[in-house]
């Protein structure tokens, strides 16, 4: 499991369903600031990609995020639109309402580019995230991240268009442990 100084990512659990369900994904206002598309339900028992891993996908690939010690599932991150030719991808995290305020973002984005840049071999990791969500915009830039963009306008959530942050960071940017 790869693990930084407060969390650890480990595979999706059959346990980890339900309560990423309630606390992530049935909150109109989160999920329609998390996702690309309209917030919709998940139906108990669907195959929802958000919760149900398809290990064959190589493109995607989804953790539980858990504390260090003790192990309690604090949220959700994802290495996600993996591009092998190019060796890039995206990052992605959700963390449960408890588990917000508490530096874990940061560390899941140092456990991620570890993942990606050590693991993977990336060239290129890219995060996307509203440009009022402060909490990632530290998380990234804590990490290294360059922040590339403002993508104007580009995010229709709960009635009214909001601006996105592009930020990136190279394999020869990058410094672990970086969290400064």
């Amino acid at each position: 499991m790869p693990r930084g100084s407060t969390v650890g990512l480990r595979a999706r659990h059959e346990d980890d369903i339900p309560i990423l369900r309630t606390e992530l994904y049935d909150d109109v206002v989160n999920g329609s600031r998390a996702e690309s598309g309209p917030w919709r339900p998940i139906t108990p028992g669907s195959k929802d990609p958000r919760l149900v891993v398809d290990d064959t996908d190589e493109r995607n690939v989804p953790f539980s995020v858990v504390e260090s010690e003790g192990g309690t599932l604090v949220g959700t991150a994802t290495l996600w639109g993996i591009d092998h030719h190019s060796r890039s991808a995206h990052i992605g995290l959700g963390l449960l309402p408890s588990a917000r305020g508490k530096g874990y973002g940061t560390d899941v984005v140092a456990v991620l580019c570890h993942y990606g840049f050590i693991v993977r071999g990336l060239q290129r990791l890219q995060i996307e995230t509203l440009a009022d969500n402060t909490a990632m915009l530290r998380s990234a830039e804590r990490n290294g991240f360059v922040r590339e963009g403002v993508l104007r306008s580009s995010a229709w959530v709960l009635g009214e268009f909001l601006d996105e942050v592009l930020l990136g960071l190279l394999a020869s940017e990058w410094t672990p442990d970086a969290k400064g």
